[in-house]
C-alpha cells in the first residue's frame, strides 16, 4: 500500500484529485475535507462501479484506518489507491479546514 501525507492529499486536490472519503454519513456531517467525495466504507462493495479504474483514488477515513483496508481492498480490485495518512485528524492537526454539513 502506497500511503500520502495530507501535504501530497492537499496537492492532489488542488489537481482535481479524486479522493473518496469513507466514513459514514453522520461523520461526514461534522466535517469533511472539501472537495471529497462520500462513499462509506458499508456501502463500498455495492458502489463499486461508481469509480474508474483508470483513475487514481485518494482514500480517507477519520485516522486511517478505515482507509488503509479500503486502499488495499481496491487495489486489489486493479484500482491504482492510495491511504491518506492520519485521515480527517491529521488534516485538522495541520491546520487546514473542513466543511460541515449534509452535501455529499
Amino acid at each position: 500500500m502506497r500511503d500520502v501525507t495530507v501535504d501530497e492529499l492537499a496537492v492532489a486536490l488542488d489537481e482535481g484529485a479524486l479522493v473518496i472519503d469513507v466514513r459514514e454519513h453522520m461523520e461526514w456531517q461534522r466535517g469533511h475535507i472539501p472537495g471529497t467525495r462520500l462513499l462509506p466504507m458499508s456501502q463500498l462493495g455495492a458502489r463499486i462501479g461508481e469509480l474508474d479504474r483508470s483513475t487514481r483514488l485518494y482514500v480517507i477515513c477519520q485516522s486511517g484506518n478505515r482507509s488503509g483496508a479500503m486502499t488495499d481492498a481496491l487495489r486489489g480490485m486493479g484500482f491504482d489507491a492510495r491511504s491518506v495518512q492520519g485521515g480527517v485528524n491529521a488534516w485538522l492537526r495541520a491546520g487546514r479546514g473542513v466543511a460541515t454539513g449534509t452535501a455529499a
